[in-house]
């Protein structure tokens, strides 16, 4: 059996697979990442969560599995669990103590992603959701080819520096033909956790405009909450965040939930 053939059989249960993916690393994709899945979850949907990221795998702290390392059942990798909807397999889960480096060529690095995706015992899913690494190497590229009906999510922030590597992102899944279900525009303001109001120390509406000069979905402008770090570095990604950063989230998950 070729490897495509067991990724594609293996990936058989899973309705819908998105990658999440940036030109840009600091935007947060692993974040964003991780509050969909629990944000789907609590909707009921089931959720699998691959962290692509495999020289800075951020899932599993996130996550509260820090340390902690996947089992097998015979050649089946299992995943870790959060609640009752929500599956996560991780680089991170594989390495002997937590801050081992990988230091990997490209081809180690498809094979290890191939792997991860035809031998995971992910079972049936509402979504994959594949945290990528910034940039449009070796990982992004290997998930887009070898994951059938792969769909992009495009993560920035505002200001400019942000969106011109973004643009590179835009522009690669044009060239592999990749399907984009739209463009979050993250740390979209900072709420103040003195006063709750909006600040905007990245500038406002950039990736909303980049989305409209692209003529893709905008998904959503979500605010940069303290609320919602901290719950990331404790590893509890269930935190709610603010008010406002809960009803930005609701916009976006409704729109992802739309067929």
């Amino acid at each position: 059996m070729s490897e495509m053939t067991k990724i594609e059989k293996n990936l058989a249960g899973i309705k819908r697979r998105w990658l999440v993916m940036s030109g840009k690393g600091g935007v947060g994709k692993s974040t964003v990442t991780a509050q969909l899945a629990v944000r789907l979850a609590a909707k009921g949907w089931k959720v699998g969560v691959l962290d692509a990221d495999l020289h800075g795998p951020s899932q599993s702290g996130i996550f509260g599995m820090r340390g902690q390392q996947h089992t097998a059942v015979g050649d089946r990798i299992q995943p870790f669990t959060h609640g009752s909807n929500v599956k996560v397999v991780t680089m991170q889960g594989l390495l002997n103590t937590p801050d081992e480096a990988l230091i990997w060529r490209g081809p180690l690095k498809i094979g290890l992603i191939q792997q991860l995706l035809g031998d995971t015992d992910w079972g049936n899913l509402d979504v994959l959701l594949m945290d990528s690494p910034p940039g449009t190497g070796d990982e992004p590229l290997t998930l887009v080819q070898d994951v059938p009906q792969c769909e992009g999510i495009v993560v920035t922030t505002p200001q400019e520096v942000s969106l011109a590597d973004v643009r590179k992102s835009l522009n690669f899944a044009a060239a592999v033909k990749l399907p984009l279900r739209g463009l979050i525009e993250n740390m979209s303001g900072f709420i103040c956790p003195d006063c709750g109001h909006c600040h905007y120390p990245f500038g406002q509406g950039g990736g909303e405009k980049l989305a409209a000069e692209k003529n893709i979905p905008f998904l959503g402008a979500l605010p940069l909450d303290p609320l919602v770090m901290l719950g990331g570095d404790q590893g509890l990604p269930d935190q709610a965040g603010s008010p406002a950063c809960e009803e930005a989230w609701e916009q976006v998950i409704a729109k992802l939930m739309q067929e």
